[in-house]
């Protein structure tokens, strides 16, 4: 990636290629996801398979931005770098100006990389070049927002869980939606990786990102952040659902564990973020 538009590098293996089935395909599953009766989320923690093994359970969270599509317009997606070894944060060059999908193109907002880069990340194409782990949330974005939202990629590596929501506090007026990508537990078998999930749930929703541990997520270190994030921001962050690949279209003996969760303000206490400045808008199982 030299510089122009990042092509789609998951198209083929992690969803399909035509740009009609794709659409059908996420739709079918925004469509299955129960109605989001809930306040407009600040952010949504969300699993990056294949979409035949994680979609369903991605679905759930992408439902609730759904709800709130006129007021989504810039969009951060945070998630792990897997192919190319990374200490802090890696945001685009401004030499790739958006991202390309089977169901069109993704600007990459410039104020958006502007705070990223004044907060310590780093402009660089290379993480991004071949990662899956944000690109596999643009269809869904795309579907539940329709034309006209920007985005922001960051790639995390290896940091502390302070960098990172520091990183989130710099963001948090200008951003109208967080997506958090990672996987749960991996391949374990689904007695154990069901046990593992609840347990890294439970330390989600408790706000306690110290007691994520490192093998509990492939994207530990974004989780982590965004954790340690809500709880300074007064937070609140709710399970939607919990599942493997062996409850979804693979097998029961080597699972890999998803997760989908809401954060948003808790009741009666003012958060700082979700509109703070009024922005709107008018081997596939890892």
């Amino acid at each position: 990636m030299a510089g122009g538009i990042r092509p789609a590098a998951a198209a083929g293996s992690f969803y399909v290629e035509d740009s009609r089935a794709l659409a059908s395909d996420v739709d079918r599953l925004l469509g299955s996801s129960a109605r989001w009766t809930g306040p407009r989320p600040w952010g949504v923690v969300v699993p990056h398979a294949g979409l035949r093994y994680s979609g369903p359970v991605a679905a759930t969270a992408y439902a609730a931005a759904a709800a709130f599509d006129a007021d989504i317009a810039r969009v951060v997606v945070i998630g792990p770098s897997h192919f190319v070894p990374l200490t802090g944060c890696s945001v685009p060059t401004d030499e790739t100006p958006a991202w390309r999908t089977p169901l069109g193109e993704v600007g990459i907002d410039v104020g958006l990389r502007a705070t990223a880069l004044r907060s310590g990340c780093v402009a660089d194409d290379e993480a991004h070049r071949s990662e899956h782990s944000i690109e596999v949330q643009l269809p869904f974005l795309q579907r539940a927002l329709g034309d006209g939202f920007r985005f922001l990629p960051v790639a995390v590596g290896r940091t502390g869980a302070g960098d990172v929501a520091a990183l989130l506090r710099r963001l948090e007026t200008e951003a109208d939606l967080v997506v958090v990508s990672t996987d749960l537990s991996h391949y374990e078998d689904i007695a154990t990786a069901r046990r593992l999930d609840r347990r890294t749930a439970e330390a989600v929703q408790s706000l306690d990102a110290d007691a994520i541990g490192p093998s509990d997520a492939c994207g530990v270190y974004a989780l982590r952040g965004a954790v340690r994030f809500a709880r300074e921001a007064g937070m609140a962050i709710r399970l939607l659902e919990l599942r493997t690949s062996g409850d979804t279209a693979g097998d029961a003996d080597r699972v890999v564990g998803y997760g989908a969760f809401s954060i948003t303000p808790r009741p009666g206490v003012p958060a700082r973020s979700v509109g703070a400045q009024g922005n709107s808008a008018a081997a596939t199982r890892r």
